[in-house]
């Protein structure tokens, strides 16, 4: 439902401008109020401040509504007010209200210094390095006084019946709108329920009040408050949360840093709780920052990321003519991989030719238009050889394969002059496209090069060889490496090590794959996005999905100690995992946890993606009892629900056939998962996945072969021989080929049956080491995909 809402932008626009003549980036708990009322939404308590040393009258006092008086310390430093007692109820009798109020000004100084001196690392940077009386002088001096609000009891004080809604503005999404269960104890909440059950967020840009909303409906607190669970009763309606998320995402999206034209950039702007009485929804307590806004960065020219993947020219720097180097390598498998030598150029002053490839002085003086420059020079010579390349005009693209721009504190400076550059010329709708620093390079099978700095004999080179409709996007180069090793069949037709993103970034990436025809999977490794960056990603992300392209991502630094590896890594900037998370997951993008579970995720999507996907009902066969019990405890986690389907009658009625024909009936029970024993033959297996697949009530199919059943044809002695036709491998591939029915297998035979194995992934059939991991990559990758088709409507 589309509530309208009733924003007065140029009040809240007078109340921020107001609080930045008096040289403050914040507003005070009643200017919150006032501002909240501005946003049309919600239902401020009326309130007074006094100020320190004023004498408020008894008129004053009594005008506020309500039994008791709810008084609270008014500080620019003092957030957490009830810790250290900055928040009384008391009789709204004008003495006791007096008497509370003096004793307030001078008891919260002290117990806010005892907990400053507990806590130092915390403390206000005004305070740091006081302590005893000074401290206690310097916390009281910046009193404003007390405010009175009016007391309004709630519906209920029972766990949940508290709300919190709170805007953020992030460095790399832009401002965030989150909400959850509220009160003192929001902290611990988040840390201790499971994983979007106490907090939810997402992107402002990437949401509406509608779709936050059903994002909220998944959590405790709206079970709590909408009277769902035992002894509750709702205190709040749906259409009052909807129009309070509409309201606080619009105002998210005015004042964001992401808003050319924003007049002020709210940093944070937090109710905490909002309370409910007789379905009002009131603010107890509340805070707001905010900023001026700041110049965004240059956009790059996107257009010009295809001269990194599909240039017409290459030239190459930093080639030896004594040893194998990085440069030389790279030149190496630049040509290995068939790009045409009359196009590639050695920038090498004073020799004629290396490796059968010409050699030019410098930049300016190739023939061409360089469409893509490899500079592998060590990291000193960089910013002078981009002056050249910038005064040149001669390169679209430039890839920079040298370290030490921006990973390092010593190498801070050097990045930050080189990112001036490129964005002067940006500026100026001049100069290439910079990947890099810090690349391991690009390897683009459409456009016939190789750009690692990796050997062959260190690596094998698949240059000529069939490759997946996929582009593997990734900060770290090793991971491209590592999971290719790993999976040798995944095979993308791009592969992209971004290195620091001095320039191009991942969203700019994100943004170009989005339009290519020959890539039906996108797969990012993050480890931090620049400013911004994320936000832009997560468009791009969006585009893809409802373009019909699958999204798989992994984000680094999940963990404290992870975001400390990364800053080391690729100079990235690692933020808030949760709010990563989020608004990729929201913008269409299956999130893997872990790097197994991406490249599985990657693999399903590059077998499946051609396959509809109409639910979450599993379907499952295993010749071991001990994998049907696995399977059916792996179908739920914090990350997906799947369901085992229950089958059909007519599926059964072909099930039983099936094995009263082969002699089984008596050793098999019809149910799913489904155990066939080690008695089941090779046509067994077969016929019984097919009748799972024909089922109309299963959505997917796990078949886990046990090599070792004593009646399955293949053997250790076999394995490893070309398998006939009706085999077991190629009556699968026929069956994978013939069902609209996704299909995946496990094999939990360890090495000695790896050529199985891997006849079945290059048959087209995604294979796993277990049972669990195969259901569970599935499910996660069926509901990524249900997901995605949510959004595309």
């Amino acid at each position: 439902m589309k509530i309208p809402t009733r924003i007065n932008f140029a009040g809240l626009t007078e109340r921020l401008a107001e609080a930045h003549k008096d040289d403050r980036g914040f507003l005070f708990e009643y200017e919150v109020y006032s501002f909240l009322s501005s946003l049309g939404a919600e239902t401020p308590p009326q309130c007074q401040l006094i100020q320190r040393g004023e004498i408020p009258s008894d008129e004053s006092i009594m005008a506020i509504p309500g039994e008791k008086a709810v008084l609270k310390i008014v500080s620019p430093t003092i957030i957490h007010k009830t810790e250290v007692g900055g928040v009384r109820v008391v009789d709204k009798e004008p003495n006791k209200v007096r008497s509370a109020m003096r004793r307030m000004l001078y008891e919260v100084p002290e117990n806010y210094a005892r907990w400053i001196e507990a806590n130092q690392e915390a403390a206000p940077e005004s305070y740091q390095g006081l302590s005893g009386e000074a401290l206690v002088t310097a916390i009281s001096g910046d009193l404003k006084g007390v405010l009175q609000v009016q007391f309004m009891p709630p519906d209920s004080d029972a766990f949940g019946n508290e709300l919190i809604v709170g805007l953020r503005n992030t460095r790399e999404f832009g401002t965030v709108l989150s909400a959850g269960l509220g009160g003192t104890d929001t902290e611990l909440y988040a840390e201790r329920f499971r994983k979007g059950q106490a907090i939810v967020a997402a992107s402002v840009e990437m949401s509406d009040g509608d779709q936050f909303f059903e994002l909220f409906k998944k959590t405790i607190s709206y079970r709590k408050l909408a009277g769902l669970t035992r002894g509750q009763r709702r205190i709040v309606t749906d259409e009052q949360l909807i129009e309070c998320f509409s309201a606080f995402i619009e105002v998210g999206r005015y004042f964001s840093s992401a808003n050319p034209d924003a007049p002020f950039v709210i940093d944070e702007l937090e109710i905490n709780p909002f309370a409910f009485t007789d379905y009002l929804m009131i603010p107890l307590d509340g805070l707001c920052k905010f900023s001026l806004p700041e110049k965004l960065a240059p956009t790059r020219p996107v257009e010009k990321v295809k001269s990194v993947v599909l240039p017409d020219s290459i030239g190459v720097i930093g080639v030896s003519t004594k040893r194998m180097n990085f440069g030389r390598i790279i030149l190496k498998n630049i040509l290995d991989a068939g790009f045409d030598k009359d196009h590639v150029y050695v920038i090498k002053d004073g020799i004629d030719e290396v490796d059968g490839v010409k050699c030019l002085p410098d930049v300016s003086a190739v023939p061409e238009k360089l469409d893509l420059f490899v500079v592998a020079v060590g990291a000193p010579m960089v910013p002078d050889l981009v002056d050249e390349v910038l005064e040149s005009g001669n390169v679209n693209s430039v890839l920079l394969i040298p370290g030490g721009m921006g990973e390092t504190e010593e190498s801070v400076d050097r990045a930050a002059d080189l990112s001036r550059k490129i964005n002067k010329a940006h500026e100026a709708g001049t100069g290439p496209v910079f990947l890099g620093a810090n690349s391991m390079g690009v390897v683009s099978h459409p456009g016939k090069f190789d750009t690692w700095f990796i050997p062959e004999n260190k690596f094998p080179k698949s240059a000529g060889k069939p490759y997946n409709k996929t582009a593997l996007i990734s900060q770290s180069g090793a991971f491209i490496l590592t999971r290719l090793a790993q999976c040798p069949q995944l095979e993308p037709a791009y592969l992209i090590s971004m290195g620091n993103q001095n320039d191009l970034t991942l969203g700019d990436m994100a943004t170009y794959f989005k339009d290519v025809d020959d890539v039906d999977v996108i797969a990012i490794y993050a480890e931090g996005f620049k400013d911004l960056d994320g936000l832009a990603f997560c468009r791009a992300v969006r585009e893809a999905v409802l373009a019909g392209k699958e999204v798989i991502f992994y984000k680094a630094g999940r963990t404290e100690a992870g975001k400390d590896a990364t800053a080391g890594h690729t100079a990235s900037l690692a933020g808030d995992y949760m709010v990563c998370e989020s608004c990729v997951h929201q913008a269409g993008a299956i999130v893997a946890r872990n790097f197994t579970e991406f490249q599985n995720l990657v693999l399903l999507a590059q077998r499946l993606n051609s396959k509809p996907i109409r639910g979450n009902r599993l379907a499952a066969l295993s010749a071991a009892g001990f994998e049907a019990v696995g399977m059916a405890d792996s179908i739920e986690s914090d990350d997906f629900s799947m369901q085992l389907a229950p089958l059909r009658p007519a599926t059964q009625q072909t099930l039983t056939n099936l094995f009263q024909e082969k002699r089984l009936d008596s050793l098999v029970t019809i149910r799913n998962p489904l155990d066939i024993t080690p008695a089941a033959d090779d046509d067994t297996h077969i016929k019984a996945a097919r009748a799972l697949c024909n089922d109309p009530g299963v959505d997917a199919v796990v078949a886990a072969l046990v090599p070792m059943s004593p009646s399955l044809q293949v053997t250790m002695d076999n394995v490893a021989d070309d398998e006939p036709d009706d085999g077991l491998v190629g009556r699968l591939k026929e069956l994978v080929d013939s069902t609209q029915t996704p299909l995946v297998c496990s094999v939990d035979a360890g090495m000695l049956y790896e050529p199985m194995v891997r006849r079945l992934m290059d048959a087209g059939i995604p294979v796993f080491q277990t049972c669990d991991m195969a259901v569970s990559a599935l499910s996660q990758y069926i509901e990524g995909r249900l997901n995605a088709t949510r959004i595309r409507g």
